[in-house]
């Protein structure tokens, strides 16, 4: 509800100015003692009667009308600034039906740039809570306002927001067309690199990574490195130092990627974002587990520290990414039950959105059951993992997943079906076979 102080003096001292007195002002509609109140800041008139109070003063109604919006807009600053908050300390339920109230209010109120800040903020409750569809929904309909519109939103913010939720939907075409538009029109304004710009070019490279094309990550990598060391900005070069570590670990450097990694987390450790710090931490130890030996003791300490921040601040996604490399370390420690029930809180945690990501955590729920001897089981989840790559028409990005489906249906014997699974991860690559017109499962033959 908005402060009336400033309407209560302003209708205080045209009475005044008229000689009229409260009961005067009142007329047969309002009581002399509401006037009372009103001049004293203590009611929050609605419009029509701010209205007819501004004929009775005789005075231009948007003198008085003035005050309740500049009232409205400070009410609404403090209600968006504790929807962040709730954000920003890992409330996203709370922050969301904050945002929501906000924008609500702020459309019936008419002030555009607040309803603009809620919607931005609403998007990112919305991902933070694992509902990517609609997350990315709110940010298309931000990149579509006309600057004026989008007030002080970054349009660069939307866009990496953007393509971090196109990612995990496996939408990669779109998030790499979003993110390379944006970065044309930086380049054709010549405008020196900033942080959001760097954060920009590493999101494009881990698109282009997780597609598959690591010449261009690789290439892009090396400018965000070059754009980030102009800058004197520990999160930029974090950010930078993150996207080249994940382009050395898809290569298979895993000590280059290790400790380029091992950087970022330098960059960050010095800053007070707790939830990138653990997101860089899972980074880590997941390029732990792929060295040569493998470190899974390391990895699960890092993972350890990493769940522990992040069940107080980060996302679903951002804790199943956790748990998945937990299980995939307790794997290694060949400790079975562990894994199944890492595998298993980490597929808590994914909605029906995150299918790829469903499908790889399923896998490793299938590798320990396996190592349980429970071969039954195994098999189950190996269908369940087909349906769910089957389901996530992900491309390139789910052909590592298909092969390893490969390789556990070969672990249980099955070969059958592993040679489909290893068919079904070519085609993904773009590979088609030139002696068969169409691909059957085993099941349809």
């Amino acid at each position: 509800m908005p402060a009336p102080n400033a309407l209560g003096s302003r209708i205080r001292e045209m009475r005044r100015r008229l000689g009229l007195s409260q009961a005067d002002l009142a007329g047969a509609d309002l009581s002399p003692s509401y006037i009372s109140l009103l001049e004293a800041g203590k009611r929050a008139p609605s419009e029509d009667v701010v209205r007819s109070l501004a004929s009775r003063l005789n005075c231009d109604p948007e003198y008085l009308l003035e005050c309740l919006q500049e009232d409205s807009s400070a009410s609404l600053d403090l209600d968006l600034n504790f929807a962040e908050l709730a954000l920003s300390s890992g409330q996203p339920q709370a922050a969301l039906q904050a945002f929501e109230a906000a924008a609500e209010r702020s459309r019936e109120e008419g002030l555009p740039r607040h309803h603009t800040r809620a919607e931005w903020g609403l998007g990112r409750a919305l991902e933070s809570l694992g509902r990517l569809e609609p997350a990315a929904q709110k940010f298309e309909a931000l990149l579509r306002l006309r600057p004026t519109e989008r007030g002080k939103v970054s349009s660069l913010a939307v866009v990496v927001a953007l393509c971090r939720c196109l990612r995990e939907l496996g939408d990669l075409g779109h998030g790499i067309e979003t993110a390379e538009r944006a970065l044309t029109e930086l380049r054709e304004l010549k405008i020196n690199p900033t942080v959001e710009s760097v954060e920009l070019i590493s999101t494009l490279v881990g698109l282009y990574a997780e597609r598959g094309d690591l010449h261009t990550a690789e290439y892009l990598a090396q400018e965000a490195l070059a754009d980030a060391g102009r800058l004197n900005d520990r999160r930029a070069v974090g950010a930078a130092y993150w996207n080249a570590g994940l382009v050395a670990h898809r290569n298979g450097h895993h000590h280059e990627a290790a400790a380029l990694v091992e950087r970022a987390l330098a960059m960050y450790a010095e800053g007070d974002n707790e939830r990138v710090i653990a997101r860089l931490q899972t980074a880590y130890a997941s390029v732990l587990l792929n060295t040569e030996p493998p470190q899974p003791q390391a990895a699960r300490d890092l993972l350890d520290q990493a769940r522990t921040s992040l069940e107080q601040l980060g996302s679903a996604v951002d804790l199943a990414y956790v748990l998945t490399n937990m299980a995939r370390a307790d794997l290694q420690l060949s400790d079975f039950d562990a894994a199944v029930a890492h595998a298993r809180a980490g597929l808590e945690r994914l909605g029906s959105e995150h299918r790829l990501q469903t499908a790889r955590t399923v896998l490793v729920k299938a590798s320990a059951h396996l190592g349980r001897g429970e071969l039954e089981e195994a098999r189950r989840m190996q269908e369940t993992a087909a349906l769910h790559l089957e389901a996530s028409g992900a491309n390139r990005q789910s052909a590592f997943a298909w092969a390893e489906l490969a390789e556990s249906f070969d672990t249980t014997g099955d070969s059958t079906r592993a040679l489909w699974a290893y068919r079904q991860s070519l085609m993904q690559l773009g590979h088609r076979s030139l002696t068969a017109t169409t691909e059957r499962t085993p099941s349809q033959r």
